[in-house]
């Protein structure tokens, strides 16, 4: 499916090279739980278009660098840099504004709002930003063509199968144009069929929008369909190399 004009793309030659995503000598700690390290001295760079997956054991430290990289904690020591930006050293507010604007999520269990259809829950991070509700509802309506979702535009979340729901977060993850997705456990709630279906589209946004692509997963084969593994073990990188 042809890209639309008003899809904006973020790849380039120079961004082959430009660091999208650094991590440097990152320590995250959580006194409140017995002082647990959850990551220790970890340093890794992702440029920009890259598609990553970040595999590891429950407790591994995985989720904690995803979260750190969104913006959705801060880290013990160390510095988070994404697109330019040291996250630690922004406010609040501004940490907030850069999350909005830079990152998609993706969350195992969709998180979709029940009452709103598919539409609406696409449109509501643009309602948020301001848009108005025609113009939130065009570029959803937009977004859920680009999944192949545009005979289910007026559907509520329970009259969706897993993957349909997931295409409908992929779309809502991309609403704001965002350079970044990050996808936590994304295929986790899905059986291999459809999982596998979900991480071809997320592919084919890498490769048609430049995206960086981030991908949490304890599954080696999910790891292994993106370009780049990232294997974690007790907070620390153990392994990073091609698939």
């Amino acid at each position: 499916m042809p890209l639309r004009a008003d899809l904006p793309t973020h790849a380039s030659s120079a961004d082959n090279t430009r660091r999208m995503i650094q991590l440097q000598q990152i320590t995250k700690r959580f006194p409140n739980h017995g002082g647990v390290t959850a990551l220790s001295d970890v340093t890794v760079t992702i440029p920009a278009g890259q598609l990553v997956s970040v595999v590891g054991p429950s407790g591994s430290g995985k989720s904690t660098l995803l979260h750190l990289v969104g913006g959705l904690d801060r880290p013990t020591s160390g510095r988070v840099i994404v697109d330019g930006e040291c996250f630690g050293d922004l406010p609040d507010d501004a940490l907030t504004r850069a999350r909005r604007q830079k990152i998609g999520f993706i969350f195992q269990f969709f998180h979709l709002l029940p009452t709103l259809t598919c539409v609406q829950n696409v449109g509501l991070p643009l309602h948020l930003a301001g848009w108005s509700r025609a113009k939130a509802a065009e570029r959803a309506r937009e977004l859920l063509s680009m999944v192949q979702l545009e005979q289910r535009l007026d559907h509520l979340p329970d009259q969706l199968s897993g993957g349909q729901r997931q295409r409908v977060a992929i779309a809502r993850a991309l609403a704001a144009s965002p350079k970044i997705l990050l996808g936590d456990e994304p295929t986790g709630n899905l059986d291999s069929r459809t999982g596998q279906e979900i991480l071809t589209l997320l592919a084919d946004l890498n490769a048609r929008l430049g995206s960086t692509v981030v991908i949490v997963t304890h599954d080696m084969n999910v790891a292994r369909t993106c370009g780049r593994v990232i294997a974690m073990r007790d907070g620390a990188i153990v392994e990073d190399s091609a698939a």
